[in-house]
């Protein structure tokens, strides 16, 4: 049987039957890592794991997401088309994400922001990311760069410090009446909103994160109250991703996540790393993130990652701080 990924050997005892597409696509990407993927094989036989006893995905065991640190992560032998690099903090140990493919990413990406939003043609897309553009190998570049060109409108871009100009660029766009994003890190959209009030009706707003030390520190309802009240708008939307997932997550407001088609969330026992819970068993259930993400075929899909959360009892999830005595990452989440 041959799925998504061209993987035909799905293993002899796992019962298909009954099986949603994602999970069968899991278990056979499951397969492949512990086959083709060194780092991954070694962990399993760390923890005296083998591969054809896994009969639940929330047995399958998860790798922290600590090794993009120490190691590139590659499932199969090839050379990387590019290496994303996380931005992290001075002196900190950034983490690398090796891809086969750039294309492959980026159509993932617009694929993910289609199921959410629809085709990026129908939007104006201004991108406010000007921590991430003075670096390289930002994957949040890449994408906002990507979805920026499939926009097509003459007026999408980045902006880096000119702020007055995109006050004048927005205020252009909502007198046309004109479909608009604005994909701002938390930090920039903070100073565009404290400096620029304004009454948006036809831009929707959207927060990836991230205060990079350079503003204190706020929860995530404060931030959105204070974007709500600045912009006069009903909701901030918001996107959550990292440098180890090629897949992204998507807010329409109040901190709610619901994920893609190609991931799925799960919890972890702050207690017990091995202890995971399922959202359609326990829907209201706290612990630490884990990531299933399908578009990682050539890394490894499932990710242990260090950030707290619960479920929303609804298929959605929260992010709710970060676990302690882990980096600081440079894409910070927010606590509620």
């Amino acid at each position: 049987m041959k799925n998504l990924f061209g993987h035909q050997q799905f293993r002899e005892d796992l019962t298909l039957q009954g099986l949603d597409q994602f999970a069968q696509q899991a278990f056979a990407l499951f397969s492949r890592q512990a086959a083709h993927n060194p780092l991954y094989r070694s962990y399993l036989d760390i923890l005296a794991i083998e591969p054809a006893s896994i009969q639940q995905l929330n047995r399958i065991p998860f790798l922290p997401i600590r090794f993009f640190k120490s190691h590139d992560i590659q499932t199969g032998e090839f050379n990387p088309a590019y290496c994303f690099e996380s931005s992290g903090t001075t002196g900190a140990v950034n983490s690398r994400h090796c891809i086969k493919s750039m294309t492959g990413y980026l159509e993932n990406a617009k694929a993910n922001f289609i199921e959410f939003y629809g085709d990026p043609s129908d939007y104006c897309i201004l991108a406010l990311l000007p921590s991430y553009l003075e670096r390289k190998h930002s994957s949040l570049v890449s994408m906002a760069d990507h979805l920026i060109k499939e926009s097509g409108h003459p007026k999408s871009g980045f902006f880096l410090h000119d702020l007055s100009r995109l006050h004048d660029v927005i205020q252009g766009l909502e007198a046309e009446g004109k479909r608009t994003l604005l994909l701002g890190v938390t930090y920039a959209l903070l100073d565009f909103a404290e400096a620029y009030p304004m009454k948006l009706r036809n831009t929707i707003v959207m927060e990836t994160g991230g205060m990079k030390g350079r503003r204190e520190e706020i929860t995530r309802s404060q931030l959105h109250d204070f974007l709500k009240d600045r912009l006069d708008i009903e909701m901030v939307h918001a996107e959550y991703g990292m440098t180890e997932l090629l897949s992204q997550a998507y807010s329409f407001g109040e901190g709610i996540f619901e994920p893609s088609s190609t991931m799925q969330i799960l919890m972890r026992s702050t207690d017990d790393p091995f202890e995971v819970w399922m959202a359609d068993e326990y829907p209201m259930r706290s612990g630490v993130i884990n990531v299933i993400d399908l578009a990682n075929k050539d890394s490894i899909a499932f990710i242990a990652t260090d950030d707290l959360g619960r479920f929303t009892g609804d298929g959605g999830f929260e992010v709710t701080g970060r676990l302690d005595n882990c980096d600081i990452r440079g894409c910070s989440l927010l606590s509620v």
